[in-house]
């Protein structure tokens, strides 16, 4: 029912009931008066006068309290009434819409969103409370979104400045090698590579709100450069390990080149990390996609990370380095590229990753 219905039915409840008692209270006033003598003459049929017997004073105290009573009564009961009915209106339809509106005020001001308001009843208050669990509903979405946006822009500064780290080492042992003088034509040439790669990651990650919407670019590449890249890459983080590499000889694919020069720059970049000697590099085709395995001989990694995969801004008592943005920049970008990063523990040797990219191959 309504709030206009119901403070008119409430309020002519209360003042018809109230004028039932008052019609009860004069009642029995009447009744009570009568029982006393009301005094005065009587004029018989005769023509004869007969005196008739007077209240006593007392009696007449008693009557004038109830002219009194009667007199109040008209005052005090409609105004009781009415009164009443205000009581009940705001207990039935008020108290507790309004109780349910400011304990959810509360909670907006102490920014907890995380509650449901109840809705007792379909008249005006009770749809406010509606539109007011909507408006908190859609204040919550609001927040989520911003706090989603937060950690998508964390997130991708991370790996922006995670991924910048390998090729800038590149090119610093590049300069060392113009410095010294040994430098020869491949690594001014892989000089020039690099700052056009750079440039070109620092262009895409200017222009996109998350890592996922990181552009893909397809370009045909001979398997052969791709062995090359992987041997200096590794020669430059590895320092003084062993490497093993291995990769088509003949062929070329369709991939982005930018990609997997960062996911492996990434493994290749952990590996180097953790492994005791050696560290092998494999590069092989499989139906439409490009595997890239990296294995270390180090420590392996920690089961939590094998079992739950990679997690921003990971960190774990045990290599904590083994679990962080790399690993976690990577398998974002070979899910973009149409593949995954597996993660596996190989008995009695080390960590193996396996990166693998949907390809367009030809022999």
């Amino acid at each position: 029912m309504g709030l206009k219905k119901s403070f008119l039915i409430l309020s002519a409840s209360c003042v018809l009931l109230a004028l039932l008692l008052l019609g009860l209270i004069f009642l029995i006033c009447n009744l009570v008066s009568k029982t006393f003598p009301a005094g005065g003459v009587e004029i018989l049929s005769d023509g004869s006068i007969v005196n008739l017997e007077a209240p006593t004073e007392s009696q007449q105290r008693i009557l004038r309290m109830l002219n009194i009573i009667q007199i109040v009564s008209c005052i005090i009961f409609p105004m009781g009434g009415l009164a009443l009915s205000g009581v009940l209106y705001y207990h039935i339809k008020l108290k507790q819409p309004i109780a349910a509106l400011r304990n959810g005020i509360i909670r907006v001001q102490n920014h907890n969103l995380d509650f449901s308001m109840p809705v007792r009843s379909d008249d005006e208050l009770g749809q406010l409370c509606a539109a007011f669990d909507t408006m908190r509903e859609e204040l919550l979405k609001s927040n989520q979104e911003l706090w989603r946006q937060a950690e998508e822009r964390k997130r991708l500064n991370a790996a922006f400045s995670h991924d910048l780290r390998n090729p800038i080492t590149v090119l610093k042992g590049t300069v060392k090698l113009l410095r010294k003088g040994t430098a020869d034509q491949q690594a001014i040439d892989r000089l020039e590579s690099y700052t056009l790669r750079i440039e070109q990651y620092v262009e895409a990650m200017s222009s996109i709100q998350r890592l996922e919407q990181m552009p893909v670019r397809l370009s045909e590449c001979p398997y052969s450069l791709l062995r090359s890249e992987l041997e200096d890459t590794a020669k430059l983080l590895a320092g003084t390990l062993e490497l093993s590499i291995s990769a088509p000889d003949n062929g070329t694919t369709q991939l982005d080149h930018g990609l997997f020069l960062t996911v492996a720059e990434n493994l290749i970049g952990n590996a180097a990390r953790f492994a005791k000697s050696k560290i092998i590099i494999h590069l092989e085709r499989q139906g439409n996609f490009l595997l890239l395995l990296v294995t270390d001989d180090g420590p392996g990694y920690p089961v939590e990370l094998i079992q739950n995969g990679p997690k921003p801004f990971g960190k774990m008592k045990e290599d904590a380095a083994h679990f962080g943005m790399g690993l976690y920049s990577s398998q974002t970008l070979c899910r973009k590229h149409g593949g995954t990063l597996a993660l596996e523990n190989r008995q009695d040797y080390g960590a193996t990753a396996t990166a693998s990219f949907q390809i367009n191959s030809k022999s």
